[in-house]
């Protein structure tokens, strides 16, 4: 039984009311860990830590290539615990192990890259009108950061986060999902090993609206960064603007696929498929909605039955499974709210739409594969987030309907497209409103690329150079080398 703690100021400790919260297994609902549960109390402390850090303990006048070496140590113990850290995801969100172990091996990418990064944002000498005068823009680090991660992708979002803002020079204040939060602790140890002061990392558990709201509504934080639901990401912006901190925001998409007649037919099944079902669908770039052309609408749909009819569910430790199960009761009855709304409207369930039937699978939050077709634009489940693992299918005929289609949404995250024609590429890739356009490809993100969306799927990017530069401040500094009286007042 893993026992896990808050960590403030270079500090392990309890949560100072005492209280502790089970952390569940997906696959079974069994207890893996108790967790200290903090609140506002705890973490107007770790704000202190890093306000203190970054104020008067120098971590923003550390040397770039200091901070960076830390950032590679950390980035070496990542790769030297990757199973330990991928056994521990896997037990915290019930994916597969090997999910989980692609995964670890980003994470470590994205610390070397951030790292590599960090002495390299010196900024620029601009041209000035005054020829006895210099004129340079710096980046200068943001300050206090807070930082909260979800529950879908816990230590991999927490490094699109931790990374930059160190390499910048930013402290932290990290606050991973209460329900997983079991990676997020291991690499704060493993900063610890590391060498980091105290204070520049600190990382509180417990719910949003204690530690989650303290950080958002702090005159002491400069910066937000968010990953989770829209209506959490607006509580967070109308907190921020207490003090008009910094807000960066990643809310989720409702992301088409779009199959034209032309694809090469299975490269875009198979796809449809990866798109949805790894983590059981629970991701934010997932390709829930699938947009196929009149030409291959009936059989696409069949293909995508057969092989949805093959898929292996069980505990992600078993090397036969191919996914697992969703991340709690709480939100299996989401998933199950959203279908049955599906069921009772105009939609057509082909398979699935239930929670399995094998016994073996009774005890965790176990959803089937399900497949809704005749779906419209105006529905639901077509619009809205689902987060699970459901493929609603579209039929359209023309390129100009199915792009009016698609950009008919409130998200704009990511989206992907299938055909054989480069100058349909060229005209479908600029004409889609979303931060990612993939195409004859689903799902691809790396970290030297920005993330992000368009309309309300945030704010901001995270990963690339413009992931660090979120987290940094521009200053313009001009110095007169020959300063001349100017004469103009009561001369």
């Amino acid at each position: 039984m893993i026992t896990a703690k808050l960590y403030i100021n270079g500090q392990w400790v309890e949560a100072r009311s005492g209280k502790k919260r089970e952390i569940l297994n997906p696959f079974d609902a069994s207890v893996i860990a108790t967790a200290a549960e903090g609140d506002r109390d705890d973490t107007k402390a770790a704000i202190k830590a890093a306000r203190h850090a970054f104020d008067h303990g120098g971590w923003p006048q550390t040397p770039a290539s200091e901070r960076a070496r830390l950032i590679f140590k950390l980035a070496d113990l990542i790769e030297r615990d990757h199973e330990e850290l991928a056994r521990l995801e896997s037990l915290d969100t019930g994916k597969t192990v090997e999910e989980s172990r692609w995964d670890m091996n980003d994470i470590a990418g994205i610390f070397r890259y951030f790292a590599g990064l960090a002495d390299k944002n010196g900024g620029e000498v601009i041209a000035s009108p005054n020829p006895d005068s210099t004129s340079t823009v710096v980046r200068e680090p943001v300050g206090v950061c807070g930082q909260i991660s979800p529950w879908n992708y816990p230590l991999l979002q927490a490094s699109w986060k931790m990374a930059p803002a160190l390499a910048a020079g930013c402290t932290i204040i990290m606050k991973p999902s209460e329900i997983t939060p079991l990676t997020t602790l291991k690499v704060t140890e493993l900063a610890e090993e590391a060498g980091f002061p105290p204070g520049v990392v600190n990382t509180v558990l417990g719910p949003g609206p204690e530690v989650g709201a303290e950080l958002a509504e702090s005159d002491d934080v400069d910066l937000i960064s968010f990953t989770g639901g829209i209506a959490t990401g607006k509580t967070i912006m109308r907190a921020a603007a207490g003090n008009v901190k910094k807000v960066a925001l990643e809310l989720g998409g409702k992301n088409p696929n779009i199959i034209f007649d032309d694809a090469d037919f299975d490269l875009a099944v198979d796809y449809a498929l990866n798109g949805v079902f790894f983590h059981a669908g629970q991701i934010c770039s997932a390709g829930a909605r699938v947009m196929v052309q009149d030409g291959i609408h009936d059989r696409f749909v069949e293909a995508l039955r057969k092989r949805m009819e093959k898929i292996v569910m069980g505990n992600g430790f078993d090397e036969t499974t191919q996914m697992g199960p969703l991340i709690s009761a709480e939100h299996l009855a989401k998933v199950e709210a959203y279908v049955d709304i599906a069921k009772k409207g105009k939609a057509n369930l082909v398979m699935g739409g239930k929670r399995p039937d094998d016994p073996a699978l009774q005890k965790g939050y176990f959803y089937m594969p399900t497949l809704f077709t005749k779906c419209k634009n105006d529905m639901r489940i077509v619009q809205e987030e689902v987060f699970g693992p459901v493929i609603t299918v579209e039929r359209f005929s023309t390129e100009e309907e199915v792009i009016e289609r698609a950009n008919d949404t409130i998200y704009g995250l990511s989206a992907g497209f299938w055909t054989r024609d480069s100058d349909r590429i060229e005209r479908v890739s600029k004409a889609l409103r979303f931060g990612t356009v993939w195409a004859n490809d689903f799902n691809v993100y790396f970290v030297q690329a920005p993330w992000g969306g368009y309309k309300q799927s945030g704010l901001g990017r995270e990963l690339g150079k413009i992931g660090l530069e979120e987290y940094t401040e521009v200053k313009h500094i001009y110095r007169n080398h020959a300063t001349k009286a100017f004469n103009w007042f009561g001369v």
